[in-house]
C-alpha cells in the first residue's frame, strides 16, 4: 500500500510542478528544462546499461524513462539505484562477513559429522554454506506450528518465562489485542530486570503509533526502528525493508517463519478469515544463528557491539532425531542472489517432487524456467497460492504466470480455507525450507529475509503433510478453466506482469 501511496505522491507532485511550469515559465526556459530531462535521462540510461542488470528489468526501466520521461526519473531515484544500494550497505556486508566467519569458526568444532548427508544434497550444501556462511546443524530441534493460534499459544507462554533476554525482530508489529498483550508481557519482563530489545520495521510497522513504541521505551524496553525514513513516500531507502520475522528468549528457545504480530494472524479479519501461515520452533544451536542475525541488525541500526558468549554461547545441546538444520539469511547487502540461488538450487534437486506455497508468485527468467523444466522432466510440480488478493496489483502480477506454468504440466492450487501467506517449498521426502521470503523479486532481491533449511529432519515430513491438507482445502486450477477470463482481466494481468520486476 505505502508503494503504490508514494507512486501516487511522486505523480501528484510532478503534475502540479509542470502546472506550474507550463503557467509561470517562456517556451524558453520549458525547452532548456525538456533539454535537461533529456540528458539526464540519457546519462542514467547509459548507467543502468553498464550496471548489467538482467535483461528484463533493463527493458522495463528503458521503456519508462523513454515513455515517460519526467516519471520515469522520479522512479529511478526512488526504486532504482543500484549503486546507492551498494554504498548504503556496505558497512553492513562487511560486519556480517566478520561475525559469520567468527561464529563459524566455532560452530564446526562444536557440531558432530553430519551423518544424514549424502550426495543428493553435497551441492547444496555446498552452495548453502557459501553464499551464506553459517553452517548445517546437527544438533538443532524444530517444530512445525501450522498457523497463528498455533505460533501464539507457544510463544506467550515462552515470552513470560524468559529470565535473561528477550530479543525481537518483526516486519509488521500490529496495534491491536495481541500486540497489546505481548506488549504487556515486554514491559513486566524489562521491569523485571529482563534485557528486551525490540527491532520493528519502520515501513512496515508505519500505521503503529509512536505513542505505542514510546510506552515500551518508557519502561525500559530497548525499542528501534530498523532503516526508519524521514520522507517515506519520496525516499529510496523505503525500497529496502526488513521482512525477517526473529524471536529469541533466553539464547534457548527461537521462533522464526511467515507470521507477523497482529490479530489478523489470528483469522480475526472480516476481510481475510483464517490465515494459513507457517512458523517455526527452533532449540539448540539453530537459536544462535538467529540470535546472530538479529544482533547483526541490532548493531547495524544501534551501534550496540553484542556479539558475545553471553548471547551466542549454545546454553544447551539439543540432539536432533534425525537430519540436520541450516538457517540462511538474505539481503541487499549480499554480493549474490542468495535466496533466489537456494531456491533455484532446490528445484532442480528434486527427484520426484516439489510443493510450494507462497502468497505471491512473481519468478524471474531463471525460477520460471526451474519450474517448467521440472515439470516437463515429469517431477510433480504443485504451487498452493491465495485464491484472493490482499495487494491487487501483486495478485494480478501472479496471475499472469498461470498459464505459462499451466501449460507445462505445473499444478497451481487456489486456496479456499481462508488466506495463504505460507513460504514453504519442500523437495522429494527429505529437504524442505521454510521461513521468511516469498517466490517474488522484492524478496529474492529487496528484502532482508531468513529462512531455514531443513534436511531429513522430522519437521520436513510434517511440511508435507501440511501441504497435502493445503491441497485438499485448494481448487485446483485447470488450463481450459483459466483461459475463460475475461479480456479485460487479461489486460490487467499483463498491465501487472510487465511492471513486476519493480513491484
Amino acid at each position: 500500500m505505502l508503494r503504490r501511496i508514494q507512486v501516487l505522491f511522486s505523480l501528484i507532485l510532478l503534475a502540479g510542478l509542470i502546472a506550474i511550469l507550463s503557467y509561470y515559465w517562456s517556451s524558453q526556459v520549458i525547452g532548456l528544462f525538456s533539454i535537461l530531462v533529456f540528458l539526464t535521462t540519457f546519462s542514467i540510461l547509459l548507467v543502468i546499461l553498464l550496471e548489467n542488470r538482467n535483461p528484463q528489468r533493463t527493458l522495463i526501466w528503458a521503456i519508462v524513462m523513454i515513455g515517460f520521461p519526467v516519471i520515469g526519473l522520479f522512479a529511478y531515484f526512488v526504486f532504482g539505484q543500484n549503486y546507492r544500494r551498494k554504498r548504503m550497505f556496505k558497512e553492513k556486508a562487511m560486519l556480517d562477513e566478520e561475525t559469520y566467519l567468527a561464529y563459524r569458526q566455532k560452530a564446526m568444532t562444536l557440531s558432530p559429522s553430519l551423518m544424514f548427508a549424502h550426495d543428493d544434497y553435497e551441492k547444496l550444501m555446498h552452495l548453502t554454506s557459501s553464499l551464506n556462511q553459517l553452517p548445517v546443524s546437527s544438533n538443532t530441534y524444530t517444530q512445525i506450528l501450522t498457523n497463528g493460534r498455533e505460533k501464539f499459544s507457544k510463544l506467550l507462554p515462552a515470552l513470560k518465562g524468559a529470565s535473561r533476554h528477550i530479543h525481537l525482530e518483526y516486519y509488521i508489529f500490529r496495534e491491536d489485542r495481541i500486540s497489546r498483550e505481548i506488549q504487556r508481557i515486554l514491559i513486566e519482563k524489562a521491569k523485571a530486570g529482563v534485557e528486551v530489545r525490540f527491532l520493528y520495521d519502520a515501513v512496515g510497522s508505519i500505521h503503529t503509533s509512536g505513542t505505542f513504541f514510546e510506552e515500551m521505551k518508557q519502561a525500559g524496553v530497548q525499542v528501534q526502528a530498523f532503516f526508519p525514513v524521514v520522507l517515506p513516500l519520496v525516499s529510496s531507502k523505503t525500497n529496502y525493508r526488513n521482512h525477517r520475522k526473529i524471536v529469541v528468549i533466553d539464547g534457548t528457545e527461537a521462533f522464526t517463519g511467515g507470521l507477523n504480530v497482529g490479530d489478523e494472524y489470528l483469522g480475526e479479519h472480516s476481510k481475510f478469515g483464517f490465515w494459513r501461515d507457517t512458523h517455526l520452533y527452533v532449540r539448540g544451536e539453530g537459536v544462535s544463528e538467529l540470535q546472530l542475525i538479529f544482533l547483526q541488525d541490532w548493531y547495524y541500526m544501534t551501534g550496540e557491539r553484542l556479539f558475545t558468549p553471553f548471547y551466542l554461547e549454545p546454553l544447551e545441546t539439543v540432539r536432533s532425531a534425525s537430519g540436520g538444520v541450516q538457517i540462511v539469511a538474505s539481503g541487499p547487502d549480499e554480493p549474490y542472489e542468495t535466496m533466489k540461488s537456494i531456491y533455484f538450487s532446490l528445484i532442480n534437486a528434486a527427484k520426484k517432487s516439489v510443493y510450494i506455497s507462497s502468497p505471491y508468485l512473481i519468478p524471474d527468467e531463471d525460477i520460471m524456467s526451474a519450474l517448467k523444466t521440472a515439470s516437463l522432466s515429469g517431477i510433480d510440480v504443485r504451487i498452493v497460492l491465495p485464491s484472493y488478493p490482499d495487494h491487487k496489483i501483486v495478485f494480478y502480477a501472479s496471475r499472469s504466470y498461470y498459464e505459462e506454468l499451466l501449460l507445462a504440466g505445473v499444478k497451481i492450487y487456489l486456496y479456499e480455507k481462508g488466506f495463504m501467506h505460507s513460504k514453504v517449498i519442500v523437495v522429494d521426502d527429505g529437504l524442505a525450507t521454510i521461513g521468511t521470503a516469498n517466490m517474488d523479486f522484492r524478496s529474492f532481491h529487496l528484502n532482508f529475509e531468513v529462512n531455514a533449511l531443513l534436511y531429513n529432519t522430522n519437521s520436513v515430513h510434517q511440511l508435507k503433510q501440511d501441504l497435502y491438507d493445503d491441497f485438499e482445502g485448494s481448487h485446483e486450477l485447470v488450463l481450459e478453466e483459466f483461459a475463460k477470463r475475461s479480456f479485460f482481466i487479461k489486460l490487467v494481468e499483463s498491465l501487472a506482469r510487465m511492471f513486476s520486476p519493480l513491484l
